[in-house]
C-alpha cells in the first residue's frame, strides 16, 4: 500500500520500539473532521510558526498580487530574525509566502502582513476573523509570525487552519517544497524546509507546517494523502524540535496499526 510505504520511508531511522510521546496533545483526523486518534484535543497553548498558515491565508484571501516586488525593510529583521543576504532590496509577494511556509521564514511573514490591505493591525485583524468563521473558537493570533507566545490554539482547531490551508494551491505547492532558492545578483540562496519528512518524500504531503518556541514545545501540522484517505496531523507541545517529528512519525504509524505510548 501506498501509505505503508511512505510511513515505512519515513520511520526507517528510529528504533523497533516507540518511545514515550512528550508532546502535550495531538489529533488525527480524516478530511471531514472526523477523529481517529486523539490526545489533549482541546488543550489551549501557544502555537508558534503554525501560525504562518493563517498569515498565508489572509493574504491569499485578499488576491493580493503574487508577482508583486514588496521592499524588505531590514530594520525589522532585528525582531524578525531571517537569513536573507541585507543585499536584496525587494522579493516577490509569491517568494515571500514560500519562504513563509517552507522555511517559516519570520521576516517574510511580517513583510507580508506589512503589505496587507490596512497593513499590519488589519491583517491580523482579518487573521482573527478567520479563525471566527473557520469555527476556531479556541484560537487568538496577536503577531502573523508565531514569536508572540499569546498566539493561541488547539489540536481540534488547528485540524480546521489546515483544511483551510488544502484549499490553497499556493500553501499545498509551498508545503511540497524541500527547499526554497532565491537568486541575489549570481549567488543562490537555498533555505531547506524545516520538516525533514518533506525533505525525505514530499510525495503525500499536501499541508506541512512546523513551528517552536520555548511558550509551545514542538509543533507540527500535516495534511497527507493516503490509500485510507487524506489524514490531518496536528502535534503540539512536543520537548523541542528533534522530538516533534519522530513523534508525528510514531502517531503515523499508530493510525495503520502499531502501537503507541500514550502515556
Amino acid at each position: 500500500m501506498r501509505l505503508a510505504i511512505f510511513i515505512l520511508t519515513l520511520v526507517f531511522a528510529l528504533t523497533t520500539q516507540a518511545k514515550p510521546i512528550t508532546a502535550k496533545s495531538f489529533l488525527v483526523t480524516d478530511n471531514k473532521g472526523s477523529v481517529i486518534l486523539e490526545k489533549n484535543a482541546d488543550r489551549t497553548q501557544s502555537i508558534a510558526s503554525i501560525t504562518k498558515l493563517m498569515t498565508a491565508i489572509i493574504v491569499l484571501n485578499a488576491n493580493q498580487d503574487l508577482t508583486e516586488e514588496l521592499r524588505l525593510d531590514f530594520k525589522k529583521a532585528n525582531v524578525y530574525h531571517t537569513r536573507l543576504p541585507r543585499t536584496l532590496k525587494t522579493l516577490s509577494r509569491g517568494e515571500l509566502l514560500d519562504l513563509a511556509i517552507v522555511k517559516s521564514d519570520n521576516f517574510a511573514a511580517y513583510t507580508l502582513c506589512a503589505n496587507y490591505p490596512g497593513g499590519v493591525d488589519r491583517c491580523i485583524a482579518e487573521m482573527n476573523h478567520q479563525a471566527l468563521e473557520s469555527g476556531m473558537y479556541s484560537t487568538h493570533f496577536t503577531d502573523p509570525t508565531g514569536l508572540d507566545e499569546s498566539n493561541m490554539s488547539n489540536a481540534r482547531d488547528l485540524v480546521k487552519l489546515v483544511l483551510v490551508a488544502s484549499r490553497h494551491p499556493e500553501i499545498t505547492n509551498a508545503s511540497g517544497k524541500p527547499l526554497v532558492s532565491i537568486q541575489v545578483k549570481k549567488k543562490w540562496w537555498d533555505f531547506r524546509n524545516t520538516n525533514s519528512l518533506v525533505r525525505k518524500n514530499s510525495e503525500n504531503v499536501i499541508v506541512s507546517k512546523t513551528g517552536y518556541i520555548n511558550a509551545s514545545g514542538g509543533c507540527v501540522v500535516m495534511l497527507l494523502d493516503t490509500d485510507l484517505g487524506q489524514r490531518a496531523i496536528v502535534l503540539l507541545g512536543s520537548k523541542n524540535t528533534r522530538t516533534r517529528i519522530p513523534e508525528l512519525e510514531q502517531i503515523s504509524m499508530t493510525v495503520i496499526g502499531q502501537d503507541l505510548d500514550l502515556n
